[in-house]
């Protein structure tokens, strides 16, 4: 019997890829695909009753409040999904023997170390993006013995949403100079990437449950980000691009948040 997995936050960046991944190729899984509309986590009665109607093995949560800015000025809207939405979620998968897969951020440890993070430093966000994020981490590990916490970084689709890639890309048709900061360092990766990796998680039935730490391997500033984007759409020789090192944003954002890749055993 195929296994059947339900993707929450189904219309962000990521589930739209691990649906269109999914439609080229089933990978012999059968996949649920919930957009708020459909499945709103923060509302428990609504949980209640998706999980009833499914006999899910897997759940994939690509829901949450991921505007790091807007998250500062109006904390409550962050909470109520990251953090409050993920504890629903969490008991609901601890009632039916759901494995939960949910997608963590960087944002959790405050940028103040020099060499890449690993799943075992001390976290301690700086913003409420981060802190809400924590805390529905906090909530899976109270409640699930069964369970992938999976922290990325700088997540962005070519395809997909808003994000950083799209935005570079936008402004090229417009600008003729864009200001790109050198102040943060991360590792951008791509949800294809990343949705493969969890597809591999589910298709190997892997059982080594906890925090896993995924990204791509390549360490940038959000200026290199921004040239290798210019780059890889040959439009390099349109676009000047300016360094700065000062970056004024209302949400504190960690300096660097590099993540060191977790080595599981996913081929």
């Amino acid at each position: 019997m195929k296994k059947k997995v339900l993707v929450t936050g189904a219309g962000g960046q990521l589930g739209k890829t691990i649906e269109e991944l999914y439609l080229k190729n089933n990978f012999g899984l059968d996949f649920v695909f919930a957009n708020k509309a459909k499945l709103d986590i923060s509302n428990k009665d609504n949980l209640h009753s998706y999980f009833k109607d499914f006999n899910f093995d897997y759940c994939i949560n690509c829901a949450a409040y991921t505007n790091v800015e807007q998250a500062e000025k109006t904390p409550k809207l962050a909470y109520k999904i990251n953090t409050e939405g993920v504890e629903n979620l969490s008991i609901i998968c601890e009632k039916n023997n759901v494995i939960l897969i949910h997608i963590s951020t960087d944002y959790v440890f405050d940028g103040e170390k020099e060499a890449a993070y690993t799943v075992n430093d001390k976290t301690n966000p700086i913003n409420a993006y981060g802190k809400s994020k924590l805390e529905g981490e906090n909530h899976i590990k109270n409640t699930l013995t069964k369970y992938f916490i999976v922290r990325t970084s700088w997540l962005y689709s070519k395809k997909y949403g808003k994000n950083f890639y799209k935005t570079i890309l936008e402004k090229a048709k417009t600008e003729k100079q864009l200001t790109i900061t050198t102040e943060q360092k991360g590792c951008p990766t791509d949800t294809v990437n990343l949705s493969k990796f969890i597809f591999k998680l589910i298709q190997e039935d892997n059982q080594a449950y906890g925090v896993i730490h995924f990204c791509d391997d390549k360490v940038m500033t959000w200026y290199d980000f921004a040239e290798q984007i210019l780059i890889e759409n040959n439009l390099s020789n349109n676009i000047y691009l300016v360094k700065v090192n000062n970056y004024r944003t209302f949400a504190r954002r960690p300096k660097s948040s590099v993540l060191k890749n977790s080595h599981i055993n996913v081929n």
